[in-house]
């Protein structure tokens, strides 16, 4: 491999670095002379900063290797926001609890009767073999009677864990059971609408961003713009778990960022679900045509993505203290543009989470570097937006359309020589004039 393809195929890793060693050669020193911008503290913040944008997009990722995309993370953060700081904050029967309890029972009902019959079907699959596996069928006890009943005993056990928590106000691994339950219910209905309506998903997520927002209201209420969350006060101790330190080593909140990369990372590159992701994105069509239920794949993505958002929301209101109607207004365009940043395409079939983390990392690194230097936060904006211009090009295009497009030395010489060159076609009917 020649240093160029190298150099081409490392370039995001090469941005990253860059963006590490400005802010290293760029730092403010403490009055002690240390470079702040080194400073342990100060690379945790980064980490904590960007851990709810992270989540956000690495569920965003998978979604747009299959040539969708999700407006509505940003407002499902938001409900799922306000839903986890009622909970928290306010006893009995709640807006936050009608919401959130009965869409625990609905998708532990959904996953119970799902997972268990995805398990059947593949053992059958392997019994039946390869030649006949396509054509494995289950009875009527595995593939219905069974599942129903999986279903029914999780959604009881989770009632019978939940219920009691309504009257005395809801727990740490309460919240953390009902926010990303409800954030998993809206994205399977984005994916099902998209799926089943035939829709562009830019539509179908841009209504439910909407939609979303208004249902944060309402269950906020119209006096609650935001809900305080006090812990030890008017919410339970434990919850200042999800801020603190792990082992005085890494934030709570990258310690989850890092956990979904990792997972989701793996499960899109090892197992036949990432590789039916990408084969959707790169060519639906053939995708549904080779056998791959391209659909539910579709619904899945979009579930985890919402999912993922729930978990943002439970963070964002442990690190913020509060929850509110808009806390995730515009996060859906930073969540994307980390994802492109990262290299994903927007045109589907191509990324990876790896490449996403970098994206994530080099934004928050970018904008701790202006904070720093106390650059204007307009002024910051219109940075990032030329950063993210730039990093886009370069991802997308090589470096001999870079000199063309900026027509530098050497970009006019190639641009004469291929105009000179006859084409194909040309020469083809040349070869034939002759021969007549």
């Amino acid at each position: 491999m020649s240093a160029l393809k190298l150099l081409s195929r490392t370039k995001l890793y090469w941005g990253l670095i860059a963006i590490f060693l400005i802010g290293v050669l760029g730092s403010p020193v403490s009055s002690k002379g240390n470079n702040i911008f080194l400073s342990y503290g100060n690379l945790l913040d980064v980490l904590r900063q960007v851990s709810t944008t992270g989540l956000i997009a690495t569920g965003m990722t998978a979604v747009i290797i299959t040539g969708g995309i999700d407006l509505s993370v940003g407002s499902l953060m938001a409900i799922c926001s306000v839903v986890c700081a009622m909970l928290l904050t306010v006893p009995g029967v709640t807006p936050g609890v009608v919401l959130g309890v009965p869409t625990v029972a609905v998708v532990a009902l959904c996953l119970g009767f799902i997972v268990t019959r995805f398990i059947f079907l593949n053992l059958e699959k392997s019994r039946a073999g390869a030649d006949a596996s396509r054509d494995a069928r289950l009875d009527h006890a595995r593939g219905l009677v069974t599942p129903a009943i999986v279903g029914v005993v999780l959604c009881c056990l989770s009632l019978w864990y939940l219920l009691p928590q309504v009257e005395p106000k809801f727990g740490v691994l309460g919240v953390l059971l009902v926010a990303p339950c409800v954030g998993l219910l809206f994205g399977a209905l984005n994916g099902f609408i998209i799926v089943a309506g035939r829709l562009q998903p830019f539509i179908v997520t841009l209504a439910m961003m909407v939609t979303a927002l208004g249902i944060a209201r309402l269950t906020a209420g119209q006096n609650n713009a935001v809900l305080p969350v006090y812990t030890g006060s008017n919410a339970t101790e434990d919850f200042e778990l999800l801020r603190s330190m792990v082992f005085g080593v890494i934030p709570m909140p990258g310690l989850f960022f890092l956990g979904a990369i990792l997972i989701y990372g793996a499960v899109l590159r090892f197992t036949p679900f990432g590789r039916y992701v990408y084969a959707i994105g790169g060519n639906e069509e053939a995708a549904r045509l080779s056998g791959i239920a391209a659909g539910r794949v579709k619904i899945v993505t979009y579930a985890v993505s919402g999912l993922l958002a729930g978990i943002a929301a439970v963070l964002y209101v442990a690190q913020y203290r509060q929850g509110k109607p808009d806390a995730g207004a515009g996060l859906e365009l930073d969540a994307i543009a980390a994802v492109v940043i990262g290299g994903t395409s927007l045109m589907g079939g191509r990324g990876s989470l790896t490449g996403t983390f970098c994206g994530v990392l080099i934004f928050g690194l970018l904008s701790n570097i202006l904070q720093l230097h106390n650059i204007n936060s307009n002024l910051q904006l219109v940075l990032k937006g030329m950063i993210i211009i730039g990093t886009v090009l370069v991802q997308e295009r090589n470096a001999g359309d870079l000199l063309a497009y900026l027509r530098l030395p050497g970009a006019a010489h190639k641009e004469t020589a291929a105009a000179k060159r006859p084409s194909q076609e040309t020469r083809s009917l040349n070869l034939g004039g002759n021969k007549k």
